[in-house]
């Protein structure tokens, strides 16, 4: 049985990027029906890059594509009806954008009554840098999060995804479950804000509580906790990488027997957890001979056969054929606007008793202009007027003003 908890709700999504359209693809394959309104040029993720046309894939399957000039008023009173008819409005337009646009928090409330209003924002709406632009980069530099990943001594790095454009959109699907929630429960309507900054911020929360605890700043470490050893910890192997964690007393005496050399148990310099910080090279050697001529599978076998937790530092194939998986069927299939396949993460957990497969193809431009413009009733003579003062654009004359 396939479950669609929120069948019957219609969001009306404004963004771009990630952070929106990802929130939005969450509700999508939760059950509701999401109309993406585009700008006639479209979402910046349809210029052409690759990367662009990754975004496109990964965030906007299965959803309805309106093409309109929202800045000709005859274009803003089509999105109006849109979101009269809306339970969840969902925008990450620069701060203003919306109201100046004529579809601002209040005004969609004047409309909408019970429609929650959902924004995303780079760093939040009060403070002094509420107008600059945003996007994960910046969010990551100035959370903290750059400054303590990368090699001891070496230069700030970025996470190698856009970590934090994505979490944000879990988030902002997380907010918006629970004002909908909230909504038919209380009859309360709760606008949302959430910025990339404090997902960022938040993502941090056990180190911000460490550094007030100690006291210490937080400096970069490369893999290796600051406090604890050893613990994800990179060990070499004959073909690859390990991470592995042992520092608890009972889990370090254990991988010193498994090592075959139970004396590290009781050497000065790694007897305790403290002692092992302070000698974390010496001991990561140590590892290392004891390892280093095995591969790196069969260190898993080894020591994950033993409880010590430790895993294979895999690329993309690698990960792509791992047992574990192809078990979790965590790859889906997901259709581009030419109809032609390809693989997508689908949502990591399971809703019932099967997982979700539905395959889901990305819009063209405007695809469903005709038929989103004839639900909030637009006759066809009202919609061809539209389409040819350039105010609503469908897939066909999306593509020729490309």
């Amino acid at each position: 049985m396939q479950h669609s908890p929120l069948h019957g709700i219609r969001v009306v999504d404004f963004g771009q990027f990630v952070a929106a359209p990802g929130a939005s693809q969450t509700l999508i394959e939760l059950g509701a029906d999401v109309v993406k309104v585009e700008p006639p040029e479209g979402d910046w993720v349809r210029a052409g890059t690759a990367f662009g046309d990754a975004i496109l894939r990964s965030y906007n399957r299965g959803k309805r594509s309106i093409a309109i000039d929202l800045k000709d008023p005859r274009g803003l009173e089509v999105a109006e009806k849109l979101v009269a008819d809306a339970d969840v409005i969902i925008q990450n337009m620069r701060p203003g954008a919306m109201a100046a646009l004529g579809l601002g928090q209040d005004r969609v409330h004047e409309l909408n009554p019970r429609a929650i209003y959902a924004t995303v924002s780079g760093f939040g709406l009060n403070g002094p840098s509420r107008n600059r632009p945003g996007l994960d980069i910046a969010a990551q530099a100035e959370s903290g999060l750059m400054s303590i990943t990368g090699e001891l001594g070496g230069n700030p790095l970025r996470v190698g995804t856009t970590i934090i454009d994505t979490a944000t959109a879990h988030v902002l699907a997380q907010a918006i479950l629970a004002a909908l929630l909230e909504r038919e429960r209380f009859d309360r309507v709760a606008p949302i804000e959430v910025s990339l900054l404090e997902v960022a911020i938040h993502l941090q929360s056990a180190e911000w509580i460490s550094h007030a605890l100690t006291g210490i700043p937080l400096v970069r470490r490369g893999n290796g906790q600051p406090g604890v050893a050893p613990a994800a910890d990179l060990i070499q192997t004959s073909d690859g990488h390990i991470v592995i964690s042992g520092y608890s007393p009972h889990h370090w005496k254990l991988l010193c027997e498994v090592l075959g050399h139970p004396e590290m148990a009781a050497d000065p310099r790694f007897v305790d957890n403290e002692a092992r910080v302070a000698h974390r090279g010496e001991l990561l050697a140590a590892m290392s001979d004891a390892l280093g001529d095995r591969t790196s599978e069969e260190c898993v076998q080894l020591l994950a056969g033993n409880g010590i937790v430790v895993g294979a530092v895999r690329d993309y194939d690698q990960v792509r054929r791992s047992a574990d998986v192809i078990a979790s069927e965590i790859f889906a299939k997901g259709e581009a606007p030419d109809g032609t396949p390809f693989d997508v993460a689908r949502m990591p957990y399971q809703l019932g008793d099967k997982h979700d497969d539905a395959v889901r193809r990305v819009p063209h431009l405007g695809e469903h202009s005709a038929e989103i413009a004839a639900g909030i009733g637009y006759t066809e003579a009202e919609f061809d007027a539209l389409i040819a003062a350039g105010v609503l654009l469908t897939g066909d004359t999306a593509k020729a003003a490309v």
